[in-house]
């Protein structure tokens, strides 16, 4: 069990090198491959999940050399809960691809392994430099992903998506050098101690630094005005891939949660929690706006897109509310949206598949081929993704409403609520347009395979799941926002005795 830390990065790693190299393989056993080790993850993520279940957090130092000098993985509940939901969603992905979305280009399988390997790195790592380093590892892969299969469309919204993110590596890489230059350490335990006493002449440009982390960090989370990339990204992008990219935004969500809670949280002296007032407006912004684009939206994939912004606000509420109680909503939402938003975009694929020209715009045109079994899954994951009882989704906000203290209600009860209102308008007037104001499907045009049935039953039936699970999943991350929250345990265990071994 004490190398069971390091198989998230290393399994997709291998996996991924060995299919880009055999590139004259045939597709099945890279399907098979890639399949086989994505369930594995899904196996490796349940077992961290368990494993930190016990509260004790635990690390792997590489090399053996000792924090803050070496590089470390640390596992503690926050980590394992995101490596596991990574696993299930690219599970659900993966399966929809191979119904043929992995044959419109070349090394889909080894680039999809390559990108899983840099978002669990991005959540293992106890590094803040290594964070930038599977930043880039994410980013590379999601380059080539993101323009699979070719186009138009795909290609300007590449070019954009790449030139933002390039300029954010800029910013990240200039932040890096500012805390490093002030504090001596980009070890994450490390400068949780050493912001505190930090001398007062150089708070002011460590604050700089801190500040230009987080105009990184909301780029990649697509807060506002950093969001502009999203929707015709996400919308161009193929099925399986905008699935997939559902969790970039959690993975920029993670770093704000971890960074300023640990790092710039309550024990960081003058500099604790300086962001959160700052995040509390973008956030209640970014819901806002999201529910005026979803309104906006001309076509399904652009719908769930918008949707995946009002998610951003949502979960950057709770972040910027900074407490044990809504920080245990926002967990158990970002499981609920990360994997409903992804099998949303599946679905919207399918849809366009059996609507002939029409696509997924939402206009009326031909009827779909199998629209009983394309209703049933629209129904369910409009039902969730807006929040109506009994499923998931109407769990997570209430979790979050609750939470509210009276100063904050106001705010956050008319902006959720309104978001919601216009998601609830929207899915209903894309459902009726495209299911009851349609015209007859063609009996003989494309139905769906099994491979995308699975992927479909997969992600957006975690909702019920979540749902009946609500009590231990809710137990779960509220003991993972406590451990959070509690900045000297992490500390005192990444930063041991100089004759401890290389794992705790």
């Amino acid at each position: 069990m004490q190398h069971l830390i390091i198989l998230p990065i290393l399994l997709p790693l291998l996996s991924g090198v060995l299919m880009l190299l055999k590139r004259d393989a045939t597709r099945l056993p890279r399907r098979g491959i890639a399949l086989a080790s994505t369930a594995l993850l899904v196996v490796i993520g349940a077992c961290l999940v368990v494993q930190s279940d016990s509260g004790q957090i635990t690390y792997y130092a590489l090399g053996d050399w000792q924090p803050p000098f070496g590089i470390v993985l640390v596992l503690d509940r926050l980590s394992a809960l995101m490596v596991c939901l990574t696993s299930v969603l690219a599970l659900g992905s993966l399966a929809y691809a191979c119904a043929g979305d992995d044959r419109k280009g070349s090394n889909f399988h080894g680039l999809f392994q390559l990108q899983l390997m840099g978002i669990n790195g991005a959540f293992l790592t106890g590094d803040i430099f290594n964070l930038f380093v599977f930043f880039e590892v994410l980013l590379i892969a999601s380059y080539s992903l993101l323009m699979h299969g070719g186009g138009k469309d795909r290609t300007q919204a590449g070019f954009h998506y790449v030139a933002l993110n390039l300029a954010g590596s800029a910013m990240f890489l200039i932040a890096l050098g500012v805390i490093y230059g002030t504090t001596g350490t980009l070890n994450m335990a490390d400068l949780s101690q050493k912001v505190a006493t930090l001398d007062p002449n150089r708070l002011g440009l460590l604050k700089a630094g801190a500040f230009l982390l987080l105009v990184v960090f909301g780029l990649k989370a697509a807060i506002l005005p950093l969001y502009f990339w999203l929707p015709r990204a996400y919308a161009s992008a193929p099925a399986p891939v905008a699935a997939l990219f559902a969790i970039m935004t959690k993975v920029g969500i993670y770093a704000i949660l971890r960074v300023y809670t640990l790092i710039f949280g309550s024990g960081a002296g003058e500099l604790a929690n300086f962001v959160q007032p700052w995040l509390w407006w973008f956030a209640l912004a970014t819901l806002a706006l999201g529910g005026v684009g979803v309104l906006s939206a001309r076509d399904l994939r652009g719908q769930v897109a918008y949707l995946i912004l009002i998610s951003v606000g949502t979960l950057l509420v709770g972040v910027s509310m900074n407490r044990e109680a809504p920080i245990t909503a926002l967990l158990y939402y970002m499981i609920h949206t990360t994997l409903v938003s992804g099998g949303l975009f599946l679905l919207a694929d399918a849809i366009s598949e059996q609507r002939g020209k029409a696509g997924a715009r939402i206009v009326p045109g031909r009827g779909v081929t199998q629209p009983g079994l394309l209703g049933v899954f629209y129904f369910v994951g409009a039902v969730t993704v807006i929040g109506l009882p009994p499923l998931s989704g109407a769990i997570g906000k209430a979790l979050l409403l609750d939470s509210a203290e009276p100063s904050e209600q106001p705010w956050l009860w008319s902006l959720l609520l309104l978001s919601s209102l216009a998601g609830l308008v929207a899915m209903a007037r894309s459902g009726s347009t495209v299911f009851w104001k349609a015209g007859r499907g063609d009996s003989e045009g494309p139905r769906l395979k099994p491979a995308m049935l699975a992927g479909l039953i997969l992600l957006l039936g975690a909702s019920p799941v979540l749902s009946i699970l609500a009590g231990p999943i809710t137990d779960f991350t509220h003991a993972s926002a406590a451990q959070l929250l509690d900045h000297g345990a992490y500390a005192e265990t990444i930063l041991p005795q100089s004759d401890a071994g290389g794992g705790s």
